[in-house]
């Protein structure tokens, strides 16, 4: 079976978009030998206050569980609990090469307008190179935006070893297949995102079924009174989007259900739809979050598991540098 990798950051409040694009699809298609990461370490490249961070950690470990991650079938736990991982980020940096890290288009627009960044920022790929590296994945399911550093981590991997001798996978991106693209609901041209400046259209997972209703309610929708999909109807083709993503059914079959009815009755049911869709998630949650000593418990599993494999990659890797080994 081949390994595979994926990592989220425990940075804002977890939202449907993330449940229906990433965290739900995780948990469907786990299998022995898939690593899910809490990349904690990547999330300081921007300054936290670490209170909010660990919180926000331990928040993300009880929605992935809540989603289904089954800590016996996959490994689940936080990247900061591997200190493989910062190890083998040295010297993967000492392989990679500036004029590689300069082009990596991420670091360009986060850093663009800003006077001063963090060296973190900048290493941040080598980072993910040595997060995927050390548990010699096969396949790391990524968006497009970051299919380049995928390529720069073979690249590196690539180059270590013809120097030192066949050390690491050649890990390959996978695009998952398409799924729906959950807008946000006041700016139906924008994915709903974590990073957006109110909350109004971006139903978070954490809130209750009423404040999830209600943001439904006043989606916002278009000119006419058509429950049809189009270019020119953004509002209502993400609202038909999104009950096609929670149900299961096709759009096509949801425009001829709903011909002839108001908005505001189609938009009832897309409310009706979507708490219905999350209800299970988050009553599984709530027992999580009231109990995180087992959610802790659990993430320590995960890193028992991480790091046998982290720690065998790591010993291959010093033996081939060149380190004296420890007494």
């Amino acid at each position: 079976m081949p390994r595979v990798f994926s990592g989220i950051q425990p940075t804002g409040d977890p939202h449907l978009g993330n449940w229906i694009g990433a965290i739900s699809r995780w948990a469907a298609a786990q299998e022995p030998g898939h690593v899910f990461c809490i990349v904690d370490l990547h999330a300081i490249t921007i300054p936290k206050d670490p209170a909010e961070l660990r919180a926000k950690t331990l928040d993300l470990a009880a929605w992935l569980l809540a989603a289904g991650i089954d800590p016996e079938v996959s490994t689940l736990f936080v990247q900061s609990h591997v200190r493989e991982h910062t190890e083998l980020t040295w010297i993967l940096s000492c392989s990679a090469q500036m004029g590689e890290l300069n082009r990596m288009t991420q670091f360009k627009q986060k850093s663009a307008g800003r006077e001063s960044v963090s060296v973190g920022l900048y290493t941040y790929p080598v980072l993910q190179a040595a997060d995927i590296l050390a548990y010699q994945a096969d396949e790391v399911p990524v968006g497009e935006d970051q299919v380049q550093h995928i390529e720069l981590t073979r690249d590196i991997a690539h180059r270590f070893n013809t120097r030192f001798g066949e050390t690491f996978t050649l890990p390959k991106a996978t695009i998952p297949t398409a799924g729906a693209r959950i807008m946000d609901l006041q700016v139906p041209d924008a994915k709903m995102s974590k990073s957006a400046e109110t909350d109004a259209g971006v139903i978070l997972l954490a809130e209750t079924p009423a404040r999830t209703a209600k943001k439904i309610m006043r989606a916002i929708t278009d000119s006419g009174s058509e429950v049809v999909a189009g270019p020119d109807k953004p509002g209502v083709t993400n609202l038909l989007d999104l009950l096609s993503a929670v149900t299961g059914r096709e759009v096509p079959a949801l425009e001829e259900e709903f011909a002839g009815r108001m908005y505001g009755d189609f938009k009832k049911a897309v409310a009706e739809a979507v708490n219905d869709y999350l209800q299970p998630a988050r009553d599984r949650y709530a027992e999580l979050s009231a109990d995180p000593g087992e959610v802790q418990r659990l993430l320590a599993i995960g890193a028992d598991r991480a790091r046998e494999v982290a720690a065998t990659t790591m010993a291959a890797v010093r033996e081939r540098v060149g380190f004296l080994p420890s007494a």
